[in-house]
């Protein structure tokens, strides 16, 4: 970077050596014409065909339901760490002998990294714009409104675009260790492993590896696309989908009244409480409810009850069989509405149940007849809210100090490994001439 110059006498000087500023814009051209001239330029198409594939995949889920929206935040996060990493794993290695030469003639290490740093975030810009049109064009629906702006897409890309740049120069560091582009290119599926696996999100690590995420990028990036996407609100549809599947299942097994009829008195349990507040449409005739009415121990009683008119219940039904009325309105519809609880409530205190309370019987039924009896779509509510409160994670609050808490440790992430690239290359004159 030192110009070589003739003095009037024909001898040749050193020039003073440019400055780091300039030394930056001079890379900077360098860095953008290799982008034109030699076909850098194909990770933006690149980038587009992944994005459109990961679309394609998760457009049916992704801010649907808990399940899908993690997996697409997974899945964008693979995206942006596949983008980041290999557009710069080979930029410092392929040309390491030019660096060398230069940086003993007066380059400035600092100003080179600096160049490459405004260059990868110019192309991981162009990057993260590319993905969220090709997604949002392959059926992804992304919500309207974002909680630091009024676009999703904003904040959305701010996200993306923070993550693609960390694995930029997190492969731009792994350039800098790289003697060969052959290492580098080898160590590579090391690191995006090392990344993808130890994300914290979608797989279940020992309790021994956890501190291992705090070290990954796909951590606080997995965490700050699921947060925004408000995966926590989301509904847990997977118990629904396995219980459509088990409706055909048979149940069998050997039960008493008792235990029946206990279970579903437990008032503290709220699943329970939900059940008995089901309401039950009961179709029959006259005919048929005064036989069943009838055959319960409770009748006699029943006929002694008052009626607003001075007469009991048994004397206006003795009245209405000697006027033939009772046999007239026998086939009369009647239509019954109660709860589940009053249901188990009556049969509890009823004395015929009660002799055979401990009875053992033996039955055998679908999931579909449970689901039919106590009602499928409350069932399927129920164990749908039960499931998210169950899978709730505290780092996916869709909040704002939580999200901006993972762009800084995303930003802490950038300035680390382009710290770590500047003082790996500052060593370069230590290799083998």
């Amino acid at each position: 970077m030192a110009d070589m110059r003739e003095n009037g006498a024909g001898r040749r000087f050193r020039a003073r050596h440019r400055g780091r500023g300039a030394q930056v814009l001079i890379y900077l051209g360098k860095l953008l014409r290799m982008f034109v001239y030699q076909s850098d330029w194909k990770v933006l198409p690149m980038a587009a065909l992944i994005a459109g594939l990961v679309g394609m995949v998760v457009r049916r889920r992704f801010f649907i339901n808990m399940e899908g929206t993690l997996m697409g935040a997974f899945a964008m996060v693979c995206v942006c760490i596949w983008n980041g990493c290999f557009n710069s794993i080979q930029v410092i290695c392929r040309e390491r002998d030019v660096i060398k030469r230069e940086h003993r003639s007066g380059m400035h290490i600092s100003s080179y990294i600096a160049a490459h740093m405004l260059y990868q975030a110019l192309l991981c810009l162009a990057q993260t714009g590319v993905t969220l049109y090709i997604t949002a064009l392959t059926g992804v629906q992304y919500p309207r409104e974002g909680l630091f702006t009024r676009w999703y897409f904003v904040d959305a890309g701010i996200s993306m675009f923070l993550i693609t740049y960390a694995s930029d120069m997190l492969s731009l560091w792994v350039s800098a260790l790289s003697r060969t582009t052959t290492t580098a290119m080898t160590v590579m599926p090391f690191v995006l492993i090392f990344q993808l696996v130890f994300s914290g999100g979608m797989l279940s690590l020992p309790a021994w590896t956890e501190p291992l995420t705090y070290f990954t990028v796909s951590n606080p990036g997995l965490k700050v696309i699921a947060a925004q996407a408000d995966t926590n609100d989301r509904p847990f549809v997977t118990i629904s989908n396995m219980i459509e599947k088990m409706r055909d299942s048979e149940i069998s097994g050997t039960v008493t009244p008792g235990q029946v009829l206990d279970a579903l008195s437990d008032e503290e349990n709220q699943a329970v409480r939900d059940i008995r507040g089901t309401e039950i449409n009961v179709s029959t005739t006259f005919g048929a409810l005064r036989e069943t009415l009838e055959g319960a121990d409770f009748y006699e009683e029943l006929r002694n009850t008052p009626l607003d008119d001075g007469t009991t219940f048994g004397e206006t039904i003795d009245m209405l069989d000697a006027t033939g009325a009772t046999q007239e309105y026998a086939d009369m519809p009647i239509e019954a509405h109660t709860t589940v609880g009053e249901l188990v409530d009556m049969l509890s205190n009823d004395k015929n149940v009660r002799a055979h309370w401990d009875d053992s019987h033996t039955f055998t039924t679908t999931v579909g007849n449970v689901l039919d009896l106590i009602g499928e779509e409350q069932t399927k509510l129920l164990l749908e809210e039960k499931a998210a409160e169950a899978s709730y994670v505290p780092a996916y609050d869709n909040d704002r100090a939580n999200i901006a808490f993972y762009w800084l440790h995303l930003i802490a992430f950038i300035i680390a490994f382009a710290l770590l690239a500047t003082v790996t290359l500052e060593f370069i004159d230590k290799d083998k001439r």
